[in-house]
Formats: C-alpha cells, sequence, structure tokens
C-alpha cells in the first residue's frame, strides 16, 4: 500500500480551513498535514511538513496567493491548486497563478457553508490526486527578457508566416507553453 498524497490547505477563512480538510478526509488516499491562514505561514509550513500538493486560495492578508506561488515556485518542488472564488469572479488571477506554477484550480462555492462547498468534494479530490502524480516544475519558468527601449530585433524573419503552428495545452500546461514561445525568435 502506497503512502497517503500529502496535503497543505492554505485559506485565510477558518471555516474553510476546517471544511476542505474534512472533504478531503473522506478519501483514504488523501492526508491533510496542515493549514495555513496565508502565504507567509503556507511558504514556513512547506519546508516543515513537505506536502505533496498545497490547496491554495488567493485573497489573503499578508502574503497573497499569487505572491505566496511565486515564493513557492521559487523554492519548493510542489504541486499547488489554487481553490479561490476567484477563479470565477476575476478569470485572470486565475490565468496568472496558472502561468506562476499552479498546476490547476477549483472554484470555491459563493456561499461557506457545508452545503455549498460539498459539490466541490470530488471536483477537488480527483484534481489533488492527479496534481500529486503531476511533476511539479523545478523552479519558476524562465521568462524572456524583452529587448531594451530602441533596439530592434535583428533576427531574421519574414514579415508575414507562411505557415501556421497551433499548440494546444491542458491545465497545468501555461508553464510549457510560455518557456517554448520565450525560445521562439
Amino acid at each position: 500500500m502506497s503512502r497517503p498524497v500529502r496535503v497543505l490547505v492554505v485559506d485565510d477563512s477558518a471555516l474553510m480551513r476546517k471544511l476542505i480538510p474534512q472533504l478531503l478526509a473522506r478519501d483514504s488516499a488523501l492526508q491533510v498535514v496542515g493549514t495555513a491562514m496565508d502565504g507567509t505561514f503556507a511558504v514556513s509550513k512547506i519546508a516543515d511538513l513537505k506536502p505533496d500538493v498545497v490547496t491554495l486560495d488567493l485573497e489573503m492578508p499578508r502574503m497573497d496567493g499569487l505572491s505566496a506561488l511565486r515564493e513557492i515556485a521559487r523554492t519548493h518542488r510542489v504541486a499547488v491548486i489554487v481553490v479561490s472564488a476567484h477563479t470565477t469572479q476575476g478569470a485572470s488571477a486565475t490565468f496568472k497563478a496558472l502561468s506562476l506554477g499552479a498546476v490547476d484550480f477549483v472554484a470555491k462555492p459563493s456561499g461557506a457553508t457545508p452545503e455549498h462547498i460539498e459539490p466541490i468534494a470530488a471536483e477537488l479530490i480527483a484534481k489533488i490526486k492527479a496534481a500529486a502524480q503531476a511533476k511539479a516544475p523545478a523552479m519558476a519558468p524562465r521568462w524572456s527578457q524583452p529587448l531594451p527601449r530602441g533596439e530592434k530585433n535583428t533576427s531574421n524573419h519574414r514579415t508575414s508566416p507562411s505557415k501556421v503552428i497551433a499548440i494546444g495545452v491542458s491545465t497545468g500546461g501555461p508553464n510549457a507553453l510560455q518557456y517554448v514561445l520565450s525560445q521562439l525568435p
């Protein structure tokens, strides 16, 4: 029997820090190893608890989710799933989180009651298990540097494309896509 997937739950809401672990406890393949009320606590707890997956709210005091995600991607090799109301209300925050290294996201229900959070239980459990199987990036993606103001790109390129290449990615693919596109002239 393999060990359970170790999960750290990060949310500023005390109720969500109670409800999410209760949902995850239903699956014996998951083990909540701790909770954190903001990004600052999360980063320090990751070093101590060594979770396989972190569920991360985006809107929190002190260190918000995006800042925490930057720090986590820079210092730890752990899969992160965003669990936030921003996933539906602020799609740009969700895409930013995915580009910073989040593996996936789950939309937090508008009401923070057991009845409202129940519908996301199966989705969250499935995504945590999938994230544990995925390899978290070893480091933050390497971004291409823009040319200094006034300098022109001297690489040979056509003024109009003769062919088109389409690249499709699934959840977790924005990092790979960002890397591939940054390497093109």
